[in-house]
Order: structure tokens, then C-alpha cells, then sequence
């Protein structure tokens, strides 16, 4: 199982994305541009030592990213997305991509990916925060493929 953030523009999140992945056994992949300097402290700050603890690997971009991931399945975390990750069958292995901050996925990056799924919210809301998506969609992964830390 990895994490892939698409364009991350915060690095507070990046940081906390660079924790659970710790915490979890997750690898991150971070696929460039960033919105932030990679040496940003606010990351360091986020992630704390943890951030020696996890596999980061960073993508030129989106193509890089690809060619890195072959034969995996890359499964979308969107808002736009009609099945919940609750009813979606998780495989060791999937990759749960993330798009940024502001504005998600461009529309080719979502037609590469084999699944879209999406986190079940009360209406009156748009969306959870980078990090804690991150969190319980991978939550629901590993407990679903049998993959969760003992």
C-alpha cells in the first residue's frame, strides 16, 4: 500500500501525511510541483522524527509517477466520486492517490486511475482536510487487505 499526494500545496499536511505513513507502514510518493520548498521546517515540524521512518519517494511529475507505479492500482480518493471506500474492495498494494489542496486532479490524472472513491460526509460540508482524508481512507485499506500494524 502507498500514498501518492498529487501536487501537494501545504506542507503542514505533507508533514502529517509523512507521520501516518510512518505510523501505518505507508509508503508516500510526492508528485511535483509542490506549493512549498521540500525543505520547507514547517514539514520537518509536521512530520517530527518520524519523517526518518518513512519511504518518500518524489515524482517530477505526473508521468514519472506512472512509470514508477506500474502495474499497481491507482485508486483515486475524490469528492466527485459516486462509490464509498467503505463498499470498495482494498488490495495490498493499491495506491490511493490525493489530489491538491485546492482544486484535486486535472481530468487526465483521473482518467489514468483504475477507481474512484470517496469518503461519506454530511451534506452541508465539501470536504475533510488532506491529512485526515489520508488517514481514514488508508485506515480502511489496511484494515480491509488484511494489512494494518499489529
Amino acid at each position: 500500500m502507498r500514498i501518492a499526494l498529487f501536487e501537494p500545496e501545504i506542507a503542514g499536511n505533507v508533514g502529517a501525511v509523512l507521520r501516518l505513513g510512518a505510523c501505518l507502514g505507508v509508503a508516500v510518493d510526492v508528485i511535483e510541483p509542490m506549493g512549498f520548498a521540500w525543505d520547507d521546517a514547517r514539514v520537518r515540524r509536521t512530520a517530527m522524527d518520524y519523517i526518518d521512518e518513512v519511504e518518500v519517494t518524489r515524482h517530477s511529475g505526473f508521468a514519472a509517477f506512472q512509470a514508477s507505479a506500474a502495474g499497481a492500482r491507482l485508486i483515486l480518493l475524490t469528492t466527485k466520486a459516486s462509490q464509498s471506500l467503505y463498499d470498495f474492495e482494498w488490495r495490498s498494494g493499491d495506491i490511493l492517490l490525493l489530489g491538491k489542496e485546492s482544486g484535486g486532479v486535472p481530468p487526465d490524472v483521473a482518467a489514468a486511475c483504475n477507481e474512484r472513491v470517496r469518503i461519506p460526509i454530511r451534506a452541508e460540508v465539501r470536504s475533510f482536510n488532506l491529512a485526515t482524508a489520508a488517514a481514514i481512507a488508508a485506515g480502511e485499506a489496511l484494515r480491509q487487505s488484511g494489512d494494518l500494524p499489529a
